[in-house]
């Protein structure tokens, strides 16, 4: 008789999760860090709420979402960064030609919006978040030959530019995210919740529509500049 593997099981388990396409919306949804009411999410995911209130309970179960209760309202967040890592990881393995055509102008600008600049649960994405990361990496801030590292140089960069960088539990420093627009890593870890932390409170970048897409302001494209030599077409 052959013995199951327990670890196999619980891998089965964990990829059950997954595989269902209002859950997988759902998990998508909340790499923008936030919590969402269980109604949000299913007006996101199309389902009616009695059908999301059942994958939620799911996925908390599995250990992928938190939740929390306030009145009437279920709020629910991604359980923490490795998560989010583990979602975005997923989310790179799929083929840019296996996602359907857009079938709306609006969708269609989405897309575009995301692809340009988004937050990938707490750090930046997309052409932005990639732009900064090669920025930092021709400074000389940040090392990607043996792992993604910030230099000496890299941590005096950030004190210099107030953004602080608190120690997180057992979280990295500094560690990469495959970027599944750019199909290239971007920076994540303690330095780039950070940086993206920082950009958000001191107006760089703004968040637009309801989704995890952000725009670069006019005083991000400066500071960008001037900070890491980013050319602002780098951004648009």
């Amino acid at each position: 008789m052959t013995t199951r593997d327990p670890q196999a099981t619980a891998l089965a388990r964990l990829a059950a999760l997954f595989a269902d396409e209002t859950r997988a919306a759902c998990l998508l949804a909340l790499l923008d860090g936030r919590a969402w009411t269980a109604g949000e999410l299913a007006r996101h995911a199309g389902v009616a709420a009695s059908t999301l209130s059942e994958h939620l309970g799911r996925l908390v179960a599995g250990g992928l979402l938190t939740e929390e209760r306030q009145g009437r309202h279920r709020y629910v967040r991604l359980a923490d960064a490795r998560t989010a890592q583990l979602v975005e990881d997923l989310a790179a393995q799929v083929s840019p030609g296996a996602a359907a055509r857009p079938r709306s102008l609006r969708e269609s600008s989405a897309g575009s919006a995301m692809a340009r600049g988004r937050t990938c649960y707490d750090h930046l994405a997309g052409r932005l978040g990639i732009a900064v990361t090669d920025a930092l990496t021709r400074r000389g801030l940040l090392r990607q030959d043996t792992g993604f590292a910030l230099t000496e140089a890299g941590l005096a960069w950030f004190a210099s530019a107030g953004i602080v960088l608190a120690a997180h539990g057992r979280r990295p420093l500094a560690r990469s995210c495959l970027d599944w627009t750019e199909r290239r890593p971007h920076l994540a870890g303690v330095a780039g919740a950070a940086l993206c932390r920082h950009a958000l409170d001191a107006g760089w970048c703004v968040r637009i529509g309801s989704e995890r897409a952000v725009k670069v302001t006019a005083d991000g494209e400066r500071a960008l500049s001037d900070l890491l030599g980013v050319e602002p077409a780098e951004l648009r």
